[in-house]
C-alpha cells in the first residue's frame, strides 16, 4: 500500500488527569496519540510536547512500516514523563507520511468521558 496521511500533525489540546476510577490500565486516564503508518517505511517521529509555563520537551518514536501504534502520552518517559494535571499541546514531525487522531479517556467520575478527534494536518 502507498503512504497516506501527512509529515506533520498538531494536537493543541493536552490533559492527563491524575484522578482515575482505578488503576486498571484500561480505566486509567490518559491521553492517546493513535498513528497510522500505511507505507513501506517506518515512521521516525520527532514528537515535541509544548507547555504554556517551559520549553518543550522533545520525544522520539518509531511506527514500523504498515503498522499502528496507540501512544498513550502516559508513557512517554524519555527525557521526561508528561505531567499531570498539565496543559500541553504536541506536534509530530514525521519523515514519512502518517496519520494521526487524538483521544482521551478521562476516568475521574464512574461516568467515563471519552473524546476523540482528528489531529491537524500539514504537509
Amino acid at each position: 500500500m502507498s503512504a497516506i496521511g501527512k509529515t506533520k500533525w498538531a494536537i493543541p489540546e493536552g490533559y492527563i488527569p491524575s484522578g482515575s476510577v482505578s488503576q486498571d490500565r484500561a480505566l486509567l486516564s490518559h491521553e492517546t496519540a493513535c498513528i497510522l503508518n500505511a507505507g513501506d517505511r517506518e515512521a521516525n517521529i520527532k514528537l515535541s510536547v509544548f507547555f504554556a509555563d517551559r520549553d518543550p520537551v522533545i520525544y522520539s518514536v518509531k511506527v514500523p512500516a504498515r503498522r499502528t501504534l496507540h501512544l498513550r502520552f502516559n508513557d512517554l518517559t524519555d527525557p521526561e514523563p508528561v505531567p499531570l494535571d498539565t496543559d500541553y499541546a504536541s506536534v509530530f514531525e514525521s519523515d514519512v507520511p502518517i496519520v494521526v487522531q487524538h483521544t482521551r479517556l478521562d476516568s475521574r467520575r464512574a461516568e467515563i468521558s471519552l473524546l476523540s478527534t482528528i489531529a491537524f494536518g500539514q504537509d
